[in-house]
């Protein structure tokens, strides 16, 4: 079976058959797609968040919200055409304001573990009021978000907050309009985070010129991403805190052995590696990388039955981690500034699908992006992490069947992109984070 095969058999295999873990113990084995919702506690548990439950109460047949929301996000990113480097910022505010919507509006209508009982509005565990409080909290938080980032969409957005307040017979339930309005000051929050974390900040910094260095794709010389090691993370304390260690110099026999590589499959590059490199591209136009793995992330949702709460949590920790590997990752970039393969062997032929990325080489976007995703994706699920593990390697091999990508700086990313995520599950399990309400 082919490696672009594999990947996707892997994803399908999220989708439908991911085994249920509970807080550690051995895996129960999920029999059908059709997950039953109230079947025990889930891997969130151990990530900062002792709150989380599952509905057993009233009978309800609306699911989640949050993997709409998050659905249409990756829609509206690859109508507007945004670059990846910009999307993964943009994914991070909608699933952190989500998180921190669904937390605050549960306590605020009077908690969401109330054994035996019923908290001061009619929550339990399983409450109709609970389900409505959730959904109600993500559709505020996500319409604010999504309305920011794309202004243009501000009415379809407002009719889907209309359309699911109004979901089911009796509707809207008051729970539902008291969970949007603080999802809505939530989202409002997150809108002035994104105000002023450093991303409207124009790169200021000088791109260096001679044998080794990157070379930029346009006249004046402009760096994609340039403003990235500037803006505001979410858990790392700085850009350059997992800063990648020196690439090989140029010319070095560790350089040319490298190079070498990358000439040999441009010179026989296979069907088979061109329809991986095109798989795995995932450039402007489309939802692009991070969107990918939120998407896995919902394969699993799914499959387990997580609840809002649960998955909200899933989205948040993912996307910001995601969010702060790229910054780090463009911190190491713009430390080396090294050169692009076909910089360095004008015989090296890139895959037009993939492009010739306006930023340098090392290391590589894609590698820190997949591996911190990937990583999160393991620690949540961990019997996936051979599966998981096997996406971020065929992720990084595309970069080099495109013909843009050393295999050091695949090495060197994923390198990165791990140390961010456990950086990043560490803070979120102390309960102690920025994922956590009014500790940032």
């Amino acid at each position: 079976m082919s490696l672009l095969r594999r990947s996707r058999v892997a994803a399908l295999a999220l989708l439908i058959f991911l085994p249920a873990c509970r807080d550690g113990s051995e895996p129960v084995a999920v029999p059908t797609p059709s997950f039953t919702l109230g079947s025990g506690t889930t891997p969130s548990a151990t990530f900062g968040d002792p709150t989380g439950g599952t509905f057993d109460g009233v009978p309800f047949t609306k699911g989640l919200e949050s993997p709409g929301w998050q659905a249409t996000a990756g829609t509206l990113v690859a109508q507007a055409r945004i670059a990846p480097f910009a999307a993964g910022r943009l994914y991070a505010f909608v699933g952190v304001a989500q998180y921190l919507a669904v937390q605050r509006a549960e306590a605020s209508a009077g908690g969401t573990h109330v054994k035996g009982g019923v908290a001061g509005n009619g929550i339990r565990r399983g409450g109709r009021s609970r389900l409505e409080t959730d959904r109600g909290a993500v559709a505020g938080a996500s319409a604010v978000v999504l309305t920011y980032l794309f202004p243009g969409q501000a009415a379809a957005l407002e009719e889907m907050v209309t359309a699911q307040a109004n979901t089911g017979p009796g509707q809207p339930h008051p729970a539902f309009a008291a969970g949007e309005a603080i999802g809505r000051a939530v989202g409002a929050e997150i809108v002035t985070r994104a105000q002023t974390d450093g991303w409207d900040n124009p790169f200021t910094g000088t791109i260096p010129v001679g044998a080794g260095f990157w070379i930029s794709n346009t006249s004046p010389p402009t760096v994609a991403g340039g403003q990235l090691p500037g803006v505001r993370p979410w858990f790392l304390t700085s850009a350059s805190q997992f800063r990648s260690a020196p690439p090989p110099a140029f010319g070095s026999p560790a350089f040319q052995a490298g190079l070498a590589e990358i000439r040999a499959i441009s010179d026989t590059r296979t069907a088979a590696q061109v329809q991986i490199a095109a798989f795995w591209a995932q450039g402007t136009g489309t939802p692009t990388t991070p969107a990918f793995w939120i998407q896995v992330a919902t394969a699993g949702i799914n499959a387990h039955g997580l609840s809002e709460r649960e998955a909200t949590h899933l989205y948040a920790l993912l996307s910001a981690t995601m969010a702060d590997a790229q910054v780090g990752c463009w911190d190491a970039k713009q430390t080396y500034w090294f050169i692009r393969p076909w910089q360095a062997d004008a015989a090296i032929t890139v895959v037009a699908a993939v492009g010739k990325p306006n930023h340098p080489s090392y290391p590589s976007g894609h590698s820190c992006v997949s591996s911190s995703a990937a990583e999160v994706l393991s620690a949540y699920f961990p019997e996936q992490r051979a599966e998981l593990d096997a996406m971020v390697i065929e992720a990084g091999l595309s970069r080099m069947y495109g013909g843009i990508h050393y295999r050091f700086d695949i090495e060197a990313g994923q390198q990165l992109g791990r140390s961010v995520a456990q950086f990043s599950i560490a803070a979120d399990r102390s309960g102690h984070s920025v994922l956590t309400p009014n500790d940032d």
